[in-house]
């Protein structure tokens, strides 16, 4: 049965995706089931080093592929702002609520600050975390030469992680980056974009690359990539086009803007 006629279905009969997805868990609990016997009669003539005890089984059952799966936005855009970084070099760099990964594997190569309303309690060298709030940063005016906010400002106002609720919250953690911003400064910003911009209460807004342009009109925009929304999983575009961002539902815009 095709994708489509089951969807059909499926509306027609709103217990099916259920019945469905039971049908797969049995038959691929039945198969470890089945696996774990045959390893256990192998190992029992080959391998005397563990007790393969069904106690201590732990299912690991959707992992049979044949390659790696990935989130193409959170894989792609941390390699692209991480690759222009040590191009750049900088003193240190300051990142503000992106993903935890990327400030880690950063201050391998350049001593970072991370940031979050949500603070990081991890120690490494090379790395400093604490907590700030996007839309009143603690930081001077003019500050920072080095910055990233990245799949974050979408998020801001919406209550999701705790924050208050502030229709206009995304709008003025811009105003916060573009202040705290040194003249001559790189900044780096990762934004969901779509041909027509949407809120999805309260997970996120999606923008149109004309918005994100409008709200820095004032920075020379360096590069603009972006990581494509389809079904198979994404691909990378450096140096893409708007006309490419309209064809998007949910895109990944990755944006590197410098102060004049």
């Amino acid at each position: 049965m095709t994708n489509i006629k089951f969807l059909k279905l499926a509306f027609k009969y709103p217990f099916l995706p259920s019945c469905k997805r039971a049908l797969l868990l049995f038959i691929k609990t039945l198969f470890f089931s089945i696996t774990f016997i045959r390893f256990k009669i192998i190992s029992k003539s080959k391998n005397k080093r563990f007790n393969v005890l069904w106690r201590d089984r732990y299912l690991q059952l959707d992992d049979r592929s044949t390659t790696t799966a990935f989130d193409a936005h959170y894989i792609y855009h941390p390699a692209w702002a991480a690759r222009i970084i040590a191009e750049i070099a900088p003193p240190y760099h300051v990142d503000i609520s992106s993903s935890l990964n990327f400030s880690t594997m950063l201050s391998a190569f350049i001593p970072t600050r991370f940031y979050d309303y949500r603070p990081a309690i991890l120690t490494l060298n090379n790395l400093f975390c604490g907590s700030e709030d996007m839309t009143r940063l603690s930081f001077d005016d003019n500050s920072i030469s080095s910055l990233s906010c990245m799949h974050v400002i979408e998020h801001i106002g919406l209550g999701r992680y705790g924050d208050y609720l502030d229709p206009e919250g995304d709008i003025k953690a811009v105003n916060e980056l573009k202040r705290v911003l040194a003249p001559k400064g790189h900044l780096f910003v990762v934004f969901p974009v779509t041909g027509v911009p949407r809120i999805e209460f309260n997970a996120h807004r999606v923008y149109s690359y004309a918005q994100i342009i409008d709200f820095f009109k004032e920075f020379e925009l360096k590069d603009f990539s972006l990581i494509q929304d389809t079904p198979e999983g994404g691909q990378f575009f450096p140096q893409a086009k708007k006309e490419q961002v309209d064809l998007q539902y949910y895109g990944c815009g990755c944006f590197w803007f410098q102060k004049k």
